[in-house]
């Protein structure tokens, strides 16, 4: 069986692996989700107010963080936007994925990690729910007593609209 675990960050690894392990079977894959958020047009905006960078090849990580070139004002080795958020969005998944992951490897559950920018996680959730076809989707709910505010607009759009059966666990 094919588990997707969506999370903020907010999971227990412990609660996910305890859920986790029997769904999945003992030759069952578990999939680990976080989708970020990439305020893109904020970027667009910023770069037609102050212009473009320079492309640069950078080779190195101590490229990055070079005194400013004179005439730009932009460290030498600017890596660019897409360079940068590749980064953040890599930084994210082993931030929020990789505890999930590692708890359920400990138990002997093949987990990996993802990680996908979106401006509609719970879109990218179902998205990657149907393209992955898996067999079921473990969410997290906050606890706050009404429907809504319990899962989260997240949550309750996953649940609602998911072809698959959904598992709410409470952070």
């Amino acid at each position: 069986m094919h588990v997707l675990v969506a999370t903020d960050g907010r999971l227990d690894p412990a609660e996910v692996a305890r859920f986790a392990k029997p769904l999945a079977g003992e030759d069952g894959q578990v999939t680990i989700l976080t989708v970020v958020e990439i305020p893109r047009q904020l970027l667009r905006e910023l770069r037609s107010q102050m212009g473009e960078l320079p492309e640069v090849d950078v080779d190195i990580d101590v490229e990055y963080v070079e005194p400013p070139a004179a005439s730009t004002g932009t460290p030498r080795g600017w890596p660019g936007d897409d360079a940068m958020i590749a980064r953040y969005l890599e930084d994210k998944r082993v931030q929020y994925t990789q505890p999930l992951v590692d708890a359920l490897v400990a138990v002997d559950v093949n987990a990996t990690g993802v990680v996908i920018e979106s401006e509609d996680p719970a879109k990218a959730i179902l998205t990657e729910s149907e393209d992955r076809d898996v067999d079921v989707v473990l969410i997290g709910a906050h606890g706050q007593g009404f429907f809504e505010g319990l899962l989260g607009s997240t949550g309750t759009k996953v649940v609602r609209r998911s072809r698959q059966p959904v598992l709410v666990l409470k952070n």
